[in-house]
């Protein structure tokens, strides 16, 4: 009876295990009471067993196929569980690994204060006066007001070609801008005075052996020379003037060259500014950047990471947690133009239709 069953099937053909049915017929086997005997004459049947569990297909293959998306979907990626975990600041050439630590730890951070206006107090009459008295020695039509708040941030020649349009060679430009910055110096006076907090909040920093940079669109000999009547010379590890950059703000260059110098990557300095201008630097150059409202109203820079009225609000630890952000300036503005340009590819099926043409 087996036989005939291993022998025919439904479609015409031998069953998958027909030939091995017919060896396996039951045979009589003398057993033997020595057990090692009773072994040896079970042990062709063993080797059929295995041959027929060879020929038998794997079913959980066949109904699961590999599948390269469903493995990269599915299969955690292993170098994420790796130790150190990915952290720009980590630099894998340091050998010591109690310095590389502190790299990547919130600690490691680098502040960058812009000079009138954060840490002094800002003369913008005295600033605006001087343009004026200019454009009248130059017979130039004065500046607008609007175009005085354009200019803001900038550096003297850039201002003069790009917006004022007073004259595009060099060194008419050079002279002017020195020109104009005698005419600040002479309506100042040589008078400057702290705003509220912020020689507090410089004592904390060096206290904590924070690096700090000074940057400004001023010359450097009127800068030097503002630092040393307030009482702060060799406070600064770094100080960016007008003859080290070509460009002032929105441009980043002033605060990416002044990270630079203090070795420091941009992710991990935070910019300490006074206005819009200083927030859309700063974030260009993908830092952090806390706006002191001694100019603007708060409601006008809500751009910025953190906004206070003096310094002195603020504390080491709010700047570690600043620099504990790791994100990643541009990447969302990139994904939301990603998703605009998919809508744009697929266009909306929605039909106008004619009032008249519906009535």
């Amino acid at each position: 009876m087996v036989e005939s069953i291993g022998a025919t099937s439904l479609l015409g053909h031998n069953l998958i295990l027909g030939n091995y049915l017919k060896d396996c017929r039951p045979k009589r086997v003398a057993m033997s009471p020595n057990p090692l005997l009773r072994f040896r004459a079970f042990r062709p049947i063993k080797a059929q067993a295995m041959e027929l569990t060879k020929e038998v297909p794997n079913f959980r293959e066949d109904r699961f196929p590999k599948s390269s998306s469903y493995e990269t979907d599915t299969i955690p990626d292993r170098k994420d569980a790796l130790w150190p975990p990915n952290n720009k600041a980590d630099n894998p050439s340091l050998h010591n690994p109690l310095l590389r630590q502190e790299r990547m730890g919130c600690g490691w951070l680098g502040a960058i204060f812009e000079w009138e206006g954060v840490l002094i107090e800002d003369s913008t009459d005295y600033e605006k006066q001087s343009w004026l008295v200019l454009s009248e020695e130059e017979g130039k039509s004065p500046p607008p007001a609007f175009l005085l708040r354009r200019i803001e941030g900038m550096k003297n020649e850039q201002a003069m070609s790009e917006v004022l349009c007073w004259s595009r060679d060099p060194s008419q430009l050079k002279r002017m801008s020195l020109r104009k910055e005698q005419i600040y110096q002479a309506l100042q006076g040589g008078i400057y005075r702290f705003r509220d907090g912020s020689k507090e909040f410089i004592n904390v920093l060096t206290r904590y052996n924070i690096p700090m940079a000074l940057v400004s669109t001023r010359p450097r000999n009127n800068l030097e020379e503002a630092v040393s009547a307030v009482g702060i010379n060799g406070v600064f590890n770094v100080v960016v003037t007008a003859e080290d950059v070509y460009r002032g703000k929105p441009d980043p260059e002033m605060f990416a060259y002044a990270a630079q110098l203090l070795q420091f990557i941009p992710e991990r300095c935070i910019v300490f500014g006074n206005s819009n201008l200083s927030v859309e630097a700063a974030h260009e150059a993908k830092m952090k950047c806390v706006v002191v409202a001694s100019k603007h109203p708060v409601y006008e820079l809500t751009a910025a990471d953190l906004v206070v009225r003096s310094l002195d609000e603020l504390s080491v630890v709010d700047l570690k947690n600043l620099a504990d952000i790791e994100s990643e300036f541009g990447v969302e503005a990139e994904v939301e133009m990603e998703l605009e340009e998919e809508e744009d590819a697929y266009p909306s099926s929605r039909v106008a239709v004619d009032d008249h043409d519906f009535w």
